[in-house]
């Protein structure tokens, strides 16, 4: 399985990277095996009582350093004066978790985070993602923004500069032609469609999150979604297969191919049920593209789909702040 050199010795490197030295929770301890350092596992319950999470938790508990406390729902409804107090915090958003919270939370107590709060509101908007990555020089597809909802998610008044033709649609004066992509600036709303043109057969490819066995599905339905705010972006071409790029810290990252749900939306699998991947070498530029967005983000883990364009170019296309990788042997090594 491809790792950086050195790999082993990424956990060192990624705190080290992450100033977990310098934060008063850790570096007033004379020695942890004295004192346990307080962790708390601050999620919903599905994933932090996920099969992933609880082996990765024996194996903290199993080197005497750590005292664990998981946040249980019923927890996180109470005020954050009632949470436990704790040295270090791993929060991480999902459906239902109170975000701002958390935020409040570690403003007034201060525990070390492992992954930023603040950033996670921007990971949760795909407009503030493609911005922050612009800005940090990572390669973006060519993408516009129309916004007909405000962060109320209450419609805008002002006109939209949208302009929609059988084989291309004008946002904001620039123009996309067929096949283009429309993706919900909400982060959380997983329904991205991909539009064909008509000498391509036309219609829509819909992707959406796994259910079963599909991924996407074909709509002969050619016309843009004309409620909500997207970005639309240009369709890259990948031969069939898109990269997943897990990273811990700035020091180490784990690549694989997956199908692409783009194909025919149905999911490869494995005997055991798990989604199809392959181990992926990645060139020098991508492990520094992938260095940059754990640097931009603030995050000790995420993962990053990248798209091979070609060999010379790629492209990051989403962001997440935390995940568990599908095999729980890589995830646990």
């Amino acid at each position: 399985m491809p790792r950086y050199k050195n790999g082993p010795s990424f956990i060192k490197k990624a705190t080290t990277a992450l100033s977990v030295k310098g934060h008063p929770a850790f570096s007033q301890r004379k020695s942890p095996v004295s004192k346990k350092l307080i962790i708390g596992i601050c999620a919903m319950e599905n994933k932090s009582r996920s099969k992933p999470m609880k082996q990765i938790l024996i194996r903290l508990e199993a080197q005497n350093f750590f005292q664990i406390i998981v946040f249980t729902n019923e927890m996180l409804k109470k005020s954050i004066d009632e949470w436990p107090k704790v040295d270090g915090l791993l929060a991480f958003y999902s459906t239902g978790f109170p975000l701002e919270k958390a935020i409040e939370y570690s403003k007034k107590f201060k525990p070390f985070l492992i992954n930023d709060l603040e950033m996670q509101r921007i990971i949760r908007d795909r407009e503030q993602v493609y911005s922050l990555l612009k800005k940090e020089n990572v390669p973006v597809p060519r993408y516009e923004v129309l916004k007909r909802m405000d962060d109320l998610n209450q419609t805008l008044e002002e006109e939209q500069d949208m302009e929609e033709q059988e084989d291309h649609v004008k946002i904001n004066g620039t123009c996309f032609t067929k096949p283009f992509v429309e993706k919900p600036v909400n982060a959380d709303d997983h329904n991205i469609y991909i539009y064909y043109p008509q000498a391509a057969g036309g219609g829509s490819q819909r992707l959406f999150r796994k259910v079963f066995e599909r991924s996407s599905i074909y709509s002969p339905i050619s016309r843009v979604r004309k409620f909500g705010s997207y970005l639309y972006e240009d369709f890259m071409p990948t031969d069939g297969q898109d990269v997943k790029v897990y990273t811990i810290g700035l020091h180490y990252a784990h690549a694989e191919a997956r199908k692409s749900p783009t194909l025919d939306g149905r999911v490869e699998r494995d005997k055991d049920g798990k989604e199809l991947r392959y181990p992926v070498i990645l060139s020098a530029k991508e492990k520094e593209i992938a260095r940059q967005v754990a640097l931009a983000f603030k995050v000790l883990s995420s993962d990053q789909f990248y798209l091979p364009h070609s060999l010379m170019q790629c492209c990051i296309i989403t962001v997440n702040h935390r995940t568990f990788h599908a095999y729980s042997r890589l995830t646990l090594s």
